[in-house]
């Protein structure tokens, strides 16, 4: 079964074999996210198929990475692979990776 992981300044944010790509990211389940790194943002962004998201700083031993995770509290219809995992988090962490020192893996 394929797995998913991130990690970033050498701590796991997530780790899973159930979750959801979209666009090239990973959204994992809230219980697969370690929320203790995960401090909410002010930051909202609206995609036209998907809806409205909301965004989490990554912080790990004070370094932080803005904006870095997101998530879609009520997708649209459109984006019905991604309901079931409402609240789910993904990361900007895929292969060609904004934050490339985030890193992903999926097998």
């Amino acid at each position: 079964m394929p797995s998913a992981e991130a990690i970033w300044n050498g701590a796991v944010l997530a780790s899973t074999d159930k979750f959801e790509t979209v666009e090239g990211n990973v959204y994992f389940p809230p219980s697969a996210v370690n929320m203790q790194y995960m401090k909410p943002s002010s930051t909202h962004t609206t995609c036209g198929w998907k809806g409205q998201a909301s965004y989490y700083t990554i912080e790990v031993d004070g370094k932080q990475n803005k904006d870095a995770a997101w998530f879609y509290p009520s997708p649209l219809p459109a984006a019905s692979n991604i309901k079931l995992y409402l609240g789910a988090v993904a990361l900007y962490m895929n292969r060609s990776s904004t934050f490339p020192e985030v890193l992903c893996c999926w097998t």
